[in-house]
């Protein structure tokens, strides 16, 4: 049984959640598509690729929202709490995702542009939290009105892939761009481990809690994997090309 309070969210906040963790797991099957077809490789090369992405992102999805769903994820009971497992297994599975042939296939078919621009989501992404601490399914301190201000990521991400892609900012932009989000993304994600009932950092009634149950548990297990693979197929894509 949950030993958190399940959050009274609205239709149209759990709705925008779960498109929006929908949406970013069809752009991760078009991406690898579209990098197999920029590499030229044939059908029967990209079919393989294409299915295993839908296959390994619709398994994600529905573990981490089986784990939610029934309870597991908010028993502060068990040590260690299985909720302070998700960020591990999100760390590793961002890292083996980036550094796999997976995330060849992306830095070496998709323009450097393209991996910029996709950050952009995290623009709605933040109005949509603000709208959680609104209606008090979050604590402010995740909130652009408390100490998140990963928003920057968002509105800066398209300015900065379109200037990349015009051959204008050269590496010095786009690294000091990344270093900025993969920061902005470090701090709201720590934010939100210490405002867990475990750590309490905030007090007693400013909790993260909310991403214990569906679809909530999508933004660490799929917005936030997102970004931090993003991330570091960009630092993937600037090593390379400082190598060569």
């Amino acid at each position: 049984m949950p030993l958190v309070a399940i959050p009274d969210a609205s239709r149209f906040l759990t709705g925008s959640f779960m498109a929006m963790a929908v949406v970013l797991a069809v752009l991760w099957v078009i991406a690898v598509d579209l990098a197999g077809r920029r590499l030229r490789e044939p059908r029967v090369v990209r079919r393989p690729w294409t299915i295993g992405t839908s296959v390994a992102a619709g398994l994600w999805m529905g573990l981490t929202w089986a784990a939610a769903e029934t309870g597991h994820l908010s028993r502060l009971d068990l040590t260690p709490p299985p909720f302070l497992l998700l960020p591990v297994t999100i760390v590793v599975l961002s890292l083996l995702v980036s550094f796999s042939a997976f995330g060849t296939r992306l830095v070496d078919g998709l323009p450097l542009a393209w991996l910029i621009g996709v950050q952009v989501f995290r623009f709605p992404l933040e109005l949509m939290l603000h709208r959680a601490f609104a209606e008090g399914v979050m604590p402010m301190q995740m909130s652009y009105s408390g100490w998140n201000f990963d928003i920057i990521t968002g509105l800066t991400a398209l300015p900065v892939a379109w200037t990349v892609s015009r051959g204008y900012g050269g590496r010095g932009l786009v690294l000091a761009w990344n270093a900025l989000g993969s920061l902005l993304l470090l701090n709201i994600v720590v934010i939100a481990i210490v405002s867990t009932p475990v750590i309490s950092w905030f007090g007693p009634t400013l909790l993260n809690t909310f991403v214990m149950f569906p679809p909530f548990v999508w933004l660490p297990a799929v917005m936030v994997t997102t970004a931090f693979v993003g991330h570091l197929l960009v630092w993937r894509a600037l090593l390379r090309k400082t190598s060569n």
